[in-house]
C-alpha cells in the first residue's frame, strides 16, 4: 500500500476552547498561546505575516494586510485581507505589542527593522520554532493529542468555518487564495478525521440482546 500524503489535522471547537481557556504557567507559554489565538481569530494569518504587521495596518477596529506569499508571486491585483479585531485580538496586541504604538512600528517582537532578507527569514523561523515548542507543551497540558503548531491555527480557522456551513468562496477569500480550487484541495485534507468517525456508523450494529 503506497504511503499517503501527510494529513493535516485541524482542531475541533472543543480543543480550541481548551487553548483559549488555558492559564499559561510561564511567559513563553502565554506568548505562544496568544499568537496562536491571534492567528486563529484573524483569518488564519500565518506567522510571517504576523511578524510583518505594523500599527498602520490597524484601522477602525480592523487589521488589513497583504500576504507576503502572494506579494512575492503576483504584483498585479493584490487583494488585501481584512480581519475584524475581536476583543481578544485587541487584548493580545495590548499585551505583546511594541511600544510606543507608532504607525510604522512593528506590532510584535518577532523581527526588527533593518534585517537583511536572510536574517529576517531565520528570525521568523526561530520564532516559529520557539512558539511551536510551547504550543506542544500547552497541548499536552490540556489533553490535546494532535501534533499542534502555529499552522494548526490556520487549518483550524478554515475547517471550523467549513463545518459551520460557511461557503468555500468566503473561506478562499479569507485565506488569500488566488483560486478557489486551492481552497477546495486545502480543505479536503482535513476531512479524514470526519471520514474515520463517520465510517464507524457503517458497522454500528445493534447487539443481539437489544
Amino acid at each position: 500500500i503506497p504511503a499517503g500524503k501527510n494529513v493535516k489535522k485541524a482542531l475541533t471547537l472543543d480543543e480550541i476552547q481548551k487553548i483559549f481557556d488555558y492559564q499559561p504557567v510561564t511567559e513563553p507559554e502565554a506568548r505562544a498561546r496568544d499568537l496562536f489565538v491571534f492567528s486563529y481569530l484573524c483569518k488564519g494569518i500565518n506567522m510571517k505575516d504576523i511578524a510583518k504587521l505594523r500599527y498602520h495596518n490597524i484601522d477602525n477596529g480592523k487589521i488589513t494586510f497583504i500576504r507576503a506569499k502572494t506579494e512575492r508571486t503576483s504584483k498585479k491585483n493584490l487583494k488585501p485581507i481584512v480581519a475584524v479585531l475581536t476583543d481578544e485580538a485587541k487584548q493580545i496586541i495590548e499585551r505583546w505589542g511594541n511600544k510606543p504604538a507608532e504607525p510604522d512600528t512593528l506590532i510584535f517582537d518577532i523581527i526588527t527593522d533593518g534585517l537583511d532578507p536572510v536574517k529576517e527569514v531565520n528570525r521568523i523561523k526561530q520564532g516559529v520554532k520557539t512558539i511551536n515548542k510551547y504550543l506542544k507543551r500547552i497541548a499536552e497540558n490540556v489533553g490535546i493529542e494532535k501534533n499542534i503548531s502555529t499552522y494548526t491555527a490556520r487549518h483550524s480557522y478554515s475547517t471550523v468555518l467549513k463545518r459551520s456551513g460557511v461557503s468555500v468562496e468566503y473561506i478562499s477569500e479569507a485565506l488569500g487564495h488566488s483560486d478557489i480550487r486551492i481552497t477546495e484541495n486545502y480543505l479536503d485534507g482535513f476531512e479524514s478525521e470526519t471520514d474515520i468517525e463517520y465510517s464507524k456508523f457503517l458497522t454500528n450494529f445493534k447487539k443481539k440482546d437489544e
